[in-house]
């Protein structure tokens, strides 16, 4: 079931608020479970025995490493309910990989005779979300820094908790342990929940699927111009952006309906002026993630700089990898750690630019479109050929048949997706100059009257075209 439907927001999500709002507060978790449940099992319902079966193994992991006898009893309770974890997601997410990646590689050895004959295996959706989840939890409740579930009910509904589960942002079991027992309800945080769900829906309707379609002709040219290029790859900055942060958003406010304060999982990623800067602001939950779980128990900045640069990098491929199961996430995960080792090495240990003034943000956004390039490519030479187009190897301009083939709603969403993306800069200066001619009162009428007419038009749109999952849901 995908939020941007009719189907989940005219029939599976009010009759899921009416059920958890009529029943006892001492039931609504259970009614979280339940509904979590037929969530993700109206899309696969075999697979939702996996996803439960994660859980409990980690809920028991948990609960053995705080009631171990020693600190060996300990280690190997987390060790199991980690393997367990990771052998999940190797199986589903890199089994197919691995397996190709060896048979080339014999291949080119001259040992032809290699090969796997491995079944089917399709991705659970939100498998990747939830072994993070389960680790961190693991791993939390084990160093005493979170609580142990209070039952398995609860856990198991923290697990699968439909507003997040699917793509994110990635909680930790500690930020929402007290929330899972004492919930605040009131119709100001359930007015903000729903005015941020259609939010998300319309950048997820109105301006990432509208600009997809320019972005998946751009990215199938076979000899790109430098302007064909670059605008492959802008294009898809906007889709990715608007699809993703769209999903966090209907996410938040979901879990504002229901009582819950999720992490936010963006902060304006398109104004750095930094790569090291834009880590913080973007897939903030993954960010933190890989820097508590990954780069700080590699060592963090604590052996050197030669270290320190391995383990950004490091840290940087393991997160590539964690997007799929492709060459072209490790070598995304090696540009952006490259970058964060070079700013290091110039410099840089917080927001603050080691470039130019005047270059920090171009400098920045080149580089992340750059990444982006490689990150949607469906094979390394697949991002070779746009980078070729990039540097005008196939011309300057764009062709006459992409012209013809450009739409102008297409072209208007974009620009509206590169105005809202830079404008809490020009924003920030309004407000600083107190240039703002619009007063507070009259700014949350126009808001509540804004997010009518979104609603309004998202609806139409969803009655227009067809079902388009979001782009995390592969990961």
């Amino acid at each position: 079931m995908i939020f941007s439907t009719p189907l989940f927001i005219f029939a599976f999500l009010p009759l899921f608020l009416a059920v958890y709002f009529v029943v006892p507060a001492t039931r609504r978790t259970a009614v979280i479970l339940v509904g979590s449940c037929l969530f993700y099992g109206w899309w696969k319902a075999t697979y939702l025995l996996l996803v439960l079966g994660i859980a409990a193994v980690s809920f028991v992991a948990g609960y053995v490493s705080i009631r171990a006898a020693d600190a060996k009893h300990r280690q190997w309770a987390v060790r199991i309910g980690v393997s367990i974890n990771l052998l999940c997601l190797g199986w589903f997410k890199y089994a197919y990989f691995i397996a190709g990646s060896f048979e080339a590689a014999m291949t080119k050895l001259g040992t032809s005779e290699a090969s796997f004959d491995l079944p089917e295996i399709i991705l659970p959706i939100g498998l990747s979300f939830l072994v993070f989840q389960s680790i961190s939890y693991i791993l939390d409740v084990s160093r005493k820094d979170a609580p142990p579930a209070r039952s398995l009910i609860d856990f198991l509904a923290f697990s699968t908790l439909f507003p997040q589960l699917i793509a994110g942002p990635i909680l930790r079991y500690k930020d929402l342990a007290d929330q899972l027992t004492h919930r605040s309800h009131s119709l100001d945080a359930f007015s903000k929940g729903t005015q941020r769900f259609v939010v998300g829906l319309a950048m997820k309707l109105l301006i990432a699927d509208s600009v997809a379609p320019m972005a998946d002709r751009l990215f199938a040219l076979p000899d790109p111009t430098m302007a064909e290029a670059w605008l492959a790859a802008l294009t898809y900055s906007i889709q990715l952006f608007f699809d993703f942060a769209g999903y966090s958003a209907m996410a938040i406010g979901l879990g504002l309906m229901i009582g819950f304060r999720f992490v936010e999982n963006f902060n304006n990623p398109y104004i750095s002026r930094s790569v090291t800067e834009f880590w913080q602001r973007w897939h903030i939950s993954l960010s933190n993630w890989l820097r508590d779980y990954l780069y700080i128990p590699l060592g963090g900045n604590r052996g050197g700089g030669l270290k320190t640069y391995r383990n950004l990098v490091l840290t940087m491929v393991l997160g590539g990898l964690w997007h799929g199961a492709n060459w072209t996430f490790v070598l995304w995960g090696i540009w952006h750690g490259g970058l964060m080792a070079l700013e290091r090495r110039l410099g840089s240990k917080s927001q603050d630019p080691v470039w130019p003034r005047f270059l920090a943000w171009p400098l920045t956004m080149a580089f992340v479109m750059i990444g982006w390039v490689m990150f949607r490519a469906e094979t390394v030479a697949h991002a070779i050929n746009i980078y070729k187009g990039m540097l005008a190897e196939n011309g300057f301009l764009l062709t006459a048949e992409t012209l013809l083939l450009i739409r102008p709603t297409e072209l208007l969403f974009l620009a509206i997706g590169v105005t809202l993306t830079v404008w809490p800069v020009f924003d920030a200066r309004l407000r600083a100059a107190n240039l703002s001619p619009v007063t507070i009162p009259a700014h949350q009428q126009l808001r509540s009257l804004t997010v009518v007419a979104l609603f309004a038009l998202c609806g139409l749109i969803m009655q227009a075209r067809s079902d388009s999952p979001f782009l995390y849901f592969q990961f």
